[in-house]
């Protein structure tokens, strides 16, 4: 039985595949309730520097930081956060449409771009369509660290701040919940006074405020704007990890199932290759009978 040994070769081969998997999924699950933790713990912090950026935009309107200039350079900078590994579904192929459909526009506008990758997945498929990457951070592990983050995304803040391009862009997954996220591209520069006030009223902690500078406003609003920054940036990153590890649960689970399926209908066609088999021998030795 040829057919039935290669049968039973598949039916093996699918289960040890089913074994990786299942393992997977609850490795993922695991680190989705750290990852969600940490990205709900990160959440007031970028919420408070919001509301307070809000608020000096307000109260020293004489000075205005480089971040919330506006110039004509023609090229722009775009933050691509992907993850470092696959087996997430469509986790990263979502997100990068969204860049793909960016860049298209960018360029169509005659736009030069200078990208940065923050994951091994955006810095292939920034490599692979000829973008030009001026920094990246990859193997940033299963927790975000601020100092691996802050040199690639500093290279496109001082390139703003120096007049060299005239926005840029952050594109994510926001982690909505375990079965749903959403790929995301909004504006990073410039930093509008608005903006930062809307988001402070839709959190729900806006109040006037009125402020003590020292030493003095310009390196408070300096400082103040570069760490709100980096706080939307470390965010994002947590976001785009817990999205991760819920998306790869999932996935994980799906493969498991769909294994399991696979499985019992490669059984049913060995038995019944098995019982066609034996069908058959019992017929030459019935016949083989009548005969003599």
């Amino acid at each position: 039985m040829a057919a039935g040994k290669e049968i039973r070769g598949k039916i093996k081969s699918v289960e040890n595949t089913k074994k990786i998997t299942k393992a997977m999924e609850m490795v993922a699950a695991s680190k989705m309730r750290k990852a969600q933790d940490r990205m709900r713990a990160a959440r007031p912090y970028a919420e408070k520097v919001r509301n307070i950026a809000a608020n000096l935009g307000k109260a020293n309107p004489e000075y205005v930081h480089p971040f919330m200039k506006t110039n004509d350079a023609k090229a722009a900078g775009v933050i691509v956060v992907t993850t470092d590994k696959g087996l997430c579904g469509g986790l990263n192929t979502n997100v990068l449409r969204v860049v793909t459909g960016k860049l298209r526009e960018l360029q169509a506008a005659g736009t030069d771009i200078r990208a940065v990758a923050i994951g091994n997945k955006g810095l292939g498929f920034l490599n692979r369509i000829g973008a030009k990457t001026v920094a990246h951070a990859t193997q940033l592990g299963d927790t975000p660290h601020l100092e691996k983050l802050i040199g690639p995304v500093k290279v496109l803040l001082d390139a703003y701040a120096k007049g060299e391009i005239n926005a840029v862009y952050l594109s994510y997954t926001r982690f909505i919940n375990t079965m749903k996220q959403e790929p995301v591209l909004e504006p990073l520069l410039p930093l509008s006074a608005a903006k930062m006030e809307a988001e402070a009223q839709a959190s729900g902690t806006q109040a006037s405020w009125d402020y003590i500078y020292e030493p003095d406003a310009q390196s408070v609003i300096d400082d103040l704007l570069l760490r709100y920054v980096e706080a939307i940036v470390y965010q994002a990153v947590a976001e785009n990890m817990a999205s991760e590890q819920s998306a790869r649960m999932v996935a994980m689970k799906s493969a498991t199932d769909n294994a399991g399926n696979v499985i019992n209908e490669l059984k049913l066609v060995y038995n019944k290759t098995r019982q066609a088999g034996i069908t058959k021998e019992l017929s030459e030795i019935v016949a083989g009978a009548a005969a003599v």
